[in-house]
């Protein structure tokens, strides 16, 4: 009887872990699709920046599936894919330059209007759509498949910009996990002159619950992470921060708690009023005055180095 309650005990174990698994898949498909809801678009939909706009593919070697539930990592056993990416050079030789990390939802064209602001600043800007975004191969994105996407960008960027104190790493929302992500990876040697993010979010945990009264119910549930809360005190190039006071999309209490996990050289900016992806256009004068600050900060580094 013993003996017979074990193997019991066991195929009902085998059974629920099964199960589980089933709906951590689901929950986590789901899940994806909620959070980024990723939105097409054509070089139709770009108006040019500059006279000099230059659209172009960067090629993966393979293109990774998303991962599955509970796993880190992606296959790259898949088909190869592409990314869409735009480059606009600044007028002026040797001007620093931006790799710009967007959020959800909004594609590489609707971003424009951001893109053409740091570009008015001073920069040159390189900019991609992740996977499942814009024309760039069709997958449903995972925060494993917007890091290889956003990896395959930086080589792209650093190939591009071979002087890395000229550098300056951006995301936007959601992107700022990507941007940090990438800060962490390639921080040492110094691959970057600094990094800057904009509506930042802690994590997506944080970002869950900070939604509602009920959001803590949901955090055991989050199977993506984009944990900047605990990477960026590992990041010691200057940082910017900037925030809108009145985001109704990402608490601003979490850039604030960003800022104060970072160690200097930083600062905190923000937009008294400001919405989530508006500072731009709400502050124009201001939002440029951030970037020209930033591209002095570079410039005053590199004549210090010479």
């Amino acid at each position: 009887m013993i003996d017979r309650a074990r193997r019991w005990f066991a195929l009902a174990a085998a059974a629920w872990i099964v199960a589980a698994l089933a709906g951590c898949a689901w929950i986590d498909t789901q899940q994806r699709a909620k959070v980024y809801k990723p939105q097409s678009g054509t070089m139709a939909d770009w108006k040019p920046v500059s006279a000099h706009d230059e659209a172009f593919w960067i090629d993966l070697p393979h293109a990774a599936t998303a991962p599955s539930a509970g796993s880190a990592a992606a296959r790259t056993d898949a088909a190869p894919g592409r990314l869409r990416a735009i480059w606009i050079a600044a007028d002026a030789p040797g001007a620093p330059a931006v790799l710009y990390l967007h959020g959800t939802f909004r594609n590489l064209y609707f971003n424009r209007p951001k893109i053409a602001a740091i570009h008015d600043a001073g920069f040159s800007v390189l900019a991609i759509d992740y996977r499942g975004w814009g024309e760039s191969t069709k997958l449903l994105p995972s925060e494993a498949t917007i890091m290889q996407d956003a990896e395959a960008a930086w080589a792209e960027f650093a190939r591009r910009v071979p002087q890395p104190r000229r550098r300056v790493l951006f995301g936007h929302s959601m992107g700022s996990g990507v941007a940090i992500e990438l800060a962490l990876r390639h921080a040492e040697p110094p691959g970057y002159g600094a990094l800057v993010v904009e509506s930042a979010l802690t994590s997506m945990p944080d970002l869950a619950r900070d939604s509602s009264p009920l959001g803590f119910l949901v955090v055991p549930l989050v199977t993506q992470q984009f944990d900047s809360i605990a990477k960026i005190g590992r990041i010691d190039a200057p940082k910017w921060f900037l925030a809108g006071s009145a985001d109704k999309t990402v608490p601003p209490r979490q850039t604030q708690r960003l800022y104060d996990a970072a160690h200097e050289p930083k600062q905190l900016v923000w937009f008294d009023g400001g919405s989530h992806s508006g500072l731009h256009t709400e502050f124009a004068q201001r939002y440029r005055d951030v970037w020209r600050d930033v591209a002095a900060w570079l410039g005053g580094q590199a004549t210090a180095q010479r």
